[in-house]
C-alpha cells in the first residue's frame, strides 16, 4: 500500500548542505582579586597592596641632631600623628634623642614610652618592630632612671607588650622583643626587676610565662649571694618551683637555672649539699623541697659524667 505524503514533514537536505554544529565554548567569569588563591597555577600574580617603606635602622647607624632643641617640639608633634609611616619615623627621632640627647627627652619621657606601648598594640609589623626597638634603646640609655622618670604604670604596661610580643608567632616580631627583654635585663638592676617579674610567673598566658621565667632567670644569674639573699631564698625557690611544672620547656629549664644560681649563692659560705637539703626541708613543702634537691643532684650528675668523658 503507498504511503500518503505528509504536508508537514521536515525536507529532505542532502549531507554536503547540512549545517555544521557550532562547540560550545564555556566561558568562566573572571575571578576578583580577592578569590584567586595561591593554588592557581600559570596565572601572574597580581600586584599586591603594600605600606610604605619603613627602613629599620640600627642603633649604631642613628646619628645626632645637629639642632636637638629645635627638634624636640617637632618630635612631640610626630608622635601624635594619625600617620602610621610618621610615627615610625619620630619614634626614630626619639630612639637619637635617647642615645645622643637623653637629658631633653626625659620631661616627656612617659609620653614617648606611652606611645611605644600603642604602637607594640599596632597590627602594623613595621610599626610595631620599630617600637620595639625604640623601646631597647631607650632601656639602654636610662636603665634605672626610667623608673623614676616615669610612672610605674607607663613601665607595667611596656613589659607587658614586651613579653606578649615575644610569644608571637612571627619570628622577626618575637626576635626583636627577646633582643629588648635582654636589654632590660641587662640596664635595670636585677632587685628591681624581679619585682615586676614576679607577677608573671602565674600569667594565664604560657608563653607568657615562658618569657618572664627566663628574664627572672637572667636577672637571678647576675646577682650576687647578697642580693639573692636580699630579695629573698625562699621566695626564688618557690616561684622556680611553679616553674618546674610548667608545660613549655623553656620556662622549665630556666626554673632550673634559677634553682642553680640559688644554690651557688648558698654553698658560697661554705654550706655543703647536705645543708642545702636541710634549708630546702626547712622552708619548702615537702614536694617542693624534693623538687630543689633533684635539680641540684641532676646537676652534680651531669658535671661528674662531662669531667669522666674529658679524661677518656
Amino acid at each position: 500500500m503507498a504511503l500518503r505524503p505528509i504536508d508537514n514533514a521536515l525536507p529532505i537536505i542532502p549531507d554536503g548542505l547540512k549545517p555544521k554544529k557550532q562547540a560550545k565554548v564555556s566561558i568562566q567569569p573572571q575571578k576578583r582579586a580577592s578569590e584567586i588563591s595561591v593554588n592557581d597555577e600559570n596565572k601572574a600574580p597580581l600586584p599586591q597592596p603594600r605600606d610604605a617603606s619603613v627602613d629599620y635602622v640600627a642603633s649604631e647607624d642613628l646619628k645626632p641632631f645637629e639642632d636637638p632643641e629645635s627638634n624636640i617640639q617637632s618630635l612631640v608633634e610626630g608622635l601624635d600623628s594619625k600617620d602610621w609611616v610618621k610615627v615610625c619615623q619620630s619614634l626614630n627621632d626619639a630612639r637619637r634623642f635617647s642615645l645622643y640627647h637623653p637629658g631633653l627627652l626625659i620631661p616627656i619621657l612617659e609620653k614617648v614610652m606611652l606611645v611605644v606601648v600603642k604602637s607594640m598594640k599596632n597590627p602594623r609589623s613595621a610599626l610595631c618592630k620599630t617600637s620595639i626597638m625604640a623601646a631597647s634603646d631607650i632601656f639602654n640609655a636610662y636603665g634605672e632612671k626610667l623608673l623614676d622618670s616615669t610612672d610605674s604604670s607607663a613601665f607595667d604596661q611596656l613589659l607587658l607588650q614586651l613579653l606578649l610580643k615575644a610569644s608571637q608567632d612571627k619570628k622577626f616580631v618575637c626576635e626583636e622583643a627577646d633582643k629588648s627583654l635582654t636589654a632590660m635585663v641587662n640596664s635595670i638592676a636585677a632587685l628591681t626587676l624581679l619585682q615586676k617579674l614576679r607577677r608573671f610567673v602565674n600569667h594565664g598566658n604560657l608563653r607568657v610565662r615562658a618569657k618572664a621565667a627566663v628574664s627572672i632567670s637572667n636577672s637571678v644569674y647576675k646577682m650576687g649571694s647578697e642580693e639573692i639573699k636580699e630579695f629573698g631564698s625562699v621566695t626564688l625557690l618557690q616561684m622556680a618551683s611553679d616553674l618546674l611544672n610548667d608545660r613549655l620547656p623553656e620556662a622549665r629549664e630556666a626554673a632550673r637555672s634559677i634553682v642553680l644560681s640559688v644554690y651557688e649563692a648558698f654553698t658560697e659560705n661554705e654550706n655543703t649539699e647536705e645543708d642545702w637539703q636541710s634549708f630546702c626541708q626547712s622552708n619548702l613543702s615537702t614536694i617542693q623541697a624534693q623538687s630543689m634537691i633533684k635539680v641540684v643532684s641532676s646537676q652534680s650528675e651531669f658535671k661528674v659524667e662531662a669531667l669522666e668523658e674529658q679524661h677518656i
